[in-house]
């Protein structure tokens, strides 16, 4: 398994160090396992002599990717997604750029030989279990360089930010990767009731790495508008300052204050009930915090006595004409972010309920939609506004067969 994909990841650094453009493009992911992914790609690159131009995208949305794929000759990464949808960037690149693929969600093969798709997930490793998008850009940079050892507390950081653990610990390639950030001196881990805890070391004390992924989620989902991953990234990379303690306190009270908005108004009867499904819609309110957000705030209420603990949680929201670093692009689409309940979380890992990555990409799959990354128990995808009801429909369908 690791192996394979080691071997895999070998052979496609001899074609990045064969490959003429010494600029490369990393396109990553803005939550914690995303931002620590772009961190490493980007440290790792410009050790390696390349020029990094590196870009922030909540989703790699089909617009955008056929924006990419007009260039030929060019070196791309994406990282933390684009692993289900390879057979897509092969149908777009034919050839004509070296493109990678560092994600750790359920993948299909590559279609275009130009195309690597190094997703663990293709060799066997879980990215809801094993491995997060950050450890398998870690592994990637330690198999170009063993310099990128130091790299190793980034991995870690995006490993429990993605919140994948077994009995409260990482396990398997996520916590080799954190084991080796404590043999450097970088991390501590520290035993309690629920598990493991996990702390990075810095100059002014422990930091404990939770709440550091919290930050850096806060900086990179409720400020992606504000230049918030350009400030998660130079925090992975240099530690906290005052300018960005300034900036998460700042989203902070905007982000307490739409989601005390939205709460009331789900409070005041505007959650929907279906047989299976119960949800809702914020239209274009959560702005100008970026569409990271609505899954969020489906965390946020997930396990409150707004929600029936029996039933799956999805959120909708109006996706924004713009990504930072593109200017405008016409989506004309919804975002819509599905979690669960601890009750569902585990009738889901018994098997017996089904787990958000079997409906929800097939609902969206039949209504002509967009999926990408999808997990089990944390699942988003998106469709063209006013489909919303008939994606619900179709998603019941699905579960009325199952149940």
């Amino acid at each position: 398994m690791l192996n394979y994909l080691i071997d895999a990841m070998q052979h496609s650094i001899r074609e990045v160090r064969q490959w003429p453009d010494k600029t490369v493009q990393v396109f990553h992911h803005n939550d914690a396992d995303g931002l620590t992914s772009g961190t490493i790609l980007t440290r790792a690159f410009e050790r390696e002599g390349f020029q990094v131009r590196r870009f922030c995208l909540e989703k790699p949305y089909p617009a955008v990717l056929k924006k990419i794929f007009e260039q030929e000759g060019k070196l791309l990464v994406f990282a933390d997604f684009a692993g289900r949808i390879a057979p897509l960037l092969s149908d777009l690149n034919r050839g004509r750029n070296l493109t990678l693929i560092l994600d750790h969600h359920v993948a299909e093969p590559s279609t275009d030989p130009m195309v690597h798709n190094l997703d663990p997930d293709l060799f066997g490793l879980k990215g809801d279990r094993d491995i997060s998008a950050s450890t398998t850009c870690y592994l990637f940079a330690r198999t170009m360089d063993s310099v990128n050892r130091d790299l190793a507390y980034a991995a870690a950081i995006g490993a429990v930010g993605d919140g994948f653990f077994v009995d409260g610990e990482l396990v398997s390639q996520n916590r080799e990767v954190t084991l080796e950030a404590v043999q450097q001196g970088r991390m501590e881990i520290r035993k309690h009731e629920k598990g493991e805890q996990y702390f990075l070391t810095s100059p002014k004390g422990l930091v404990p790495v939770l709440e550091l992924s919290d930050y850096l989620d806060l900086l990179g989902g409720a400020g992606y508008y504000q230049k918030g991953p350009d400030t998660a990234v130079k925090v992975c990379l240099e530690g906290v300052s005052p300018e960005s303690d300034r900036m998460v306190e700042e989203l902070k009270a905007v982000r307490t204050r739409i989601f005390d908005e939205e709460v009331a108004r789900l409070r005041a009867g505007e959650l929907k009930q279906e047989s299976h499904i119960q949800w809702f819609h914020v239209q274009k309110r959560l702005f100008p915090m970026g569409v990271k957000m609505i899954g969020a705030f489906c965390d946020a209420i997930k396990d409150t006595d707004l929600i029936d603990p029996k039933k799956y949680l999805a959120g909708f929201q109006v996706i924004p004409d713009e990504i930072p670093g593109f200017g405008a692009i016409t989506f004309n689409e919804v975002k819509i972010s599905m979690r669960v309940s601890p009750y569902m979380e585990e009738e889901i890992r018994a098997g017996r309920a089904m787990g958000l990555n079997i409906f929800l990409p097939e609902a969206t799959s039949k209504l002509g939609g967009f999926s990408d990354a999808c997990h089990t128990l944390t699942a988003a995808t998106t469709v063209a506004i006013g489909k919303e009801e008939k994606l619900i429909d179709e998603m019941e369908k699905i579960l009325q067969g199952e149940s």
